[in-house]
């Protein structure tokens, strides 16, 4: 009897034991606040679906801070399985040779079904190869939209504008019932010169936008660049436009009611839901009927989840299971409710469709539409440009001397364009 129960004691602590020594997983992530609890919460679903293996979610600071640190971390050979990257990473993830595990192969050589035509192409394309391979997984992409008070709007008497025209004459009208500011914007490079070359299927850069080739340079100082930062700027003397900051700054100006317009990631819905106290609507963003009679896709911001070298053949299964775990619709279904952030496969696009949840939270689909309704074209791909983050500040620079009225637009954004061939050149030079 007491042999019986030493075994079965033995045969508990080896159970036990089993399941201590889950195979461990990191992925380090830029998300804080509401959408940090939820990453923890996707993480938490996986652990406990399955007892093989746990991934742990570590928060490693903003985008930036995140992908120094896995940097730093892959040189002194102590880097996460998984990290975060955001979309303007995505050229120097690309030429980081030896480091990174394309998800492509990670998912076959590790016999998980994948097929990335299950996946939104106007996602995939950004994080794809020449040959249309995927080399991160999407994980939570946005793009910008038109946020308005429906209230203010209302006393005015006017509509959502669709066109920049309008946007000018809905401003005036709105100032004139009393409102200080027709619109403000976040991420002024991404929403006012990326995304609105795209709208109007200009070139942002040479090269596809850097698609075709690291030897690309910025070509974002063309005419119809340039008029609309000239037209912005005159917006900003007058009131219409009122800049707020360099990221999402400006979002108390639209909470305040302040301006009766925001330019903001879709994935900003959530906070606006939260923050704001009147009745707001979702619009797409606007386009220049002069010089585009149908306006293309918008590109997408956000993030990619890069796997990268350097570990165990058996952790790398566990990490090709988690992958397809956040794959499933129902997993991306709830992330997309829940942030706001772009669903990345067709199936929680049309399982959110399903649900009825656009229709229960209008203007949720905005950004879905906006990113898929036509065939994107070199335009209006995307961007894959090295040393981006640094351009970035660049142009923000140089749009803030137009802000304050230092510079003309012609003479900011060439040279926005002087420094950021620099920047490119240097990229190029390292990759070779």
């Amino acid at each position: 009897m007491r042999k019986s129960t030493l075994v079965s004691i033995a045969v508990g602590m080896a159970v036990s034991g089993s399941s201590i020594a889950a195979t461990q997983i990191e992925w380090w992530h830029a998300m804080g606040g509401a959408n940090g609890e939820k990453v923890n919460e996707i993480a938490a679903g996986f652990n406990a679906a399955q007892d093989a293996y746990e991934v742990k979610p570590v928060y490693k600071g903003n985008y930036s801070e995140t992908m120094t640190s896995a940097i730093a971390a892959f040189r002194a050979k102590k880097q996460p399985h998984i990290v975060q990257v955001f979309e303007v990473g995505t050229a120097s993830m690309m030429a980081a040779e030896g480091a990174v595990y394309p998800v492509y192969k990670l998912m076959r050589e590790n016999g998980q079904a994948f097929n990335k035509d299950d996946y939104l192409s106007s996602v995939t394309g950004y994080y794809s190869d020449e040959e249309g391979n995927m080399l991160s997984m999407p994980f939570n992409s946005s793009t910008p939209v038109l946020y308005y008070n429906k209230e203010l709007f209302a006393k005015a008497g006017v509509q959502a504008p669709s066109t920049w025209e309008q946007v000018e004459a809905t401003s005036k009208k709105l100032m004139d019932n009393g409102v200080k500011c027709g619109f403000t914007t976040s991420w002024q490079s991404w929403v006012q010169l990326e995304n609105f070359s795209a709208r109007h299927n200009v070139p942002f850069a040479s090269k596809a936008n850097g698609f075709a080739g690291t030897d690309t340079e910025l070509m974002l100082n063309g005419p119809v660049q340039v008029a609309h930062i000239s037209k912005l700027g005159e917006w900003q003397q007058n009131g219409i436009f009122s800049y707020g900051g360099r990221r999402s700054d400006s979002a108390p100006k639209f909470y305040s009611q302040e301006c009766a317009m925001f330019m903001q990631s879709s994935a900003g819905y959530a906070g606006i839901r939260r923050n704001a106290k009147f009745e707001f609507g979702v619009a797409p963003l606007p386009y220049w009927k002069k010089d585009i009679s149908t306006p293309k896709n918008t590109i997408i911001g956000g993030a990619s989840l890069w796997v990268l070298q350097g570990k165990k053949t058996e952790e790398y299964k566990g990490v090709a299971s988690f992958l397809s775990y956040l794959s499933r619709a129902d997993v991306q279904a709830d992330w997309h409710q829940f942030s706001g952030y772009l669903p990345i496969t067709h199936a929680a696009y049309d399982l959110t469709k399903g649900q009825g949840f656009y229709t229960a939270n209008p203007g949720t689909e905005t950004g879905v539409i906006q990113m898929t309704s036509g065939k994107p074209t070199e335009n209006s791909k995307g961007l894959r440009l090295g040393n981006f983050v640094q351009i970035r500040d660049i142009i923000n620079e140089e749009l803030e001397g137009v802000w304050s009225g230092q510079k003309d637009a012609q003479t900011a954004l060439d040279d926005a364009k002087k420094r950021g061939d620099v920047l490119l050149r240097k990229f190029e030079k390292a990759t070779k």
